[in-house]
């Protein structure tokens, strides 16, 4: 795993709503080992959600969430309201996990919570803008990360379940 300057703000601290209104209150993850990735419904990666959903199940007790952040800045495939994706989710998937608000991951909108995780590189280098639907980066107990993971890296691959398990284990 890569690692980028420490610049000692946790994307925890950020402020950010839930996706059916209110806040989603991150600071409550303090202490837990969350799994961010921005979340569309109408991907090719779409499916990923199911190996997500099974992420949540396996691990929940031992303190760890997927937190699933909705995007429409890749070619519109979040175009759904927050009631729309709510549902998508659950009805199509069995989403758990919580959600936020749609947010903008790249470009002057950049939501903050994107402004402090971006700067982390993932184990080929690539930091900096996300490049598709699907990114995922993993936060440990401290509220650093601690890893970040393509597009195309299923949520079951073995680095994922090998980082999620180590941070646990930590």
């Amino acid at each position: 795993m890569t690692t980028t300057e420490n610049t000692g703000a946790s994307p925890l601290d950020v402020e950010i709503n839930a996706l059916q209104g209110g806040s989603a209150g991150l600071s409550q993850y303090a202490g837990k080992v969350v799994l961010v990735v921005n979340v569309a419904s109408k991907c090719g990666l779409t499916p990923q959600y199911s190996g997500l959903e099974r992420l949540q199940e396996r691990y929940a007790e031992r303190g760890f969430t997927v937190l699933g952040v909705p995007c429409n800045q890749f070619m519109g495939q979040e175009p759904g309201s927050a009631e729309e994706i709510a549902e998508f989710c659950s009805a199509t998937y069995g989403v758990t996990f919580p959600m936020t608000e749609k947010v903008e991951v790249n470009g002057e909108g950049r939501h903050p919570l994107y402004e402090r995780l971006t700067g982390f590189a993932d184990a080929e280098g690539h930091s900096g803008d996300i490049r598709w639907n699907f990114e995922k980066f993993l936060i440990g107990r401290d509220g650093t990360v601690v890893a970040r993971f393509a597009p195309q890296t299923e949520p079951e691959a073995a680095e994922v379940v090998t980082a999620v398990e180590g941070q646990l284990a930590g």
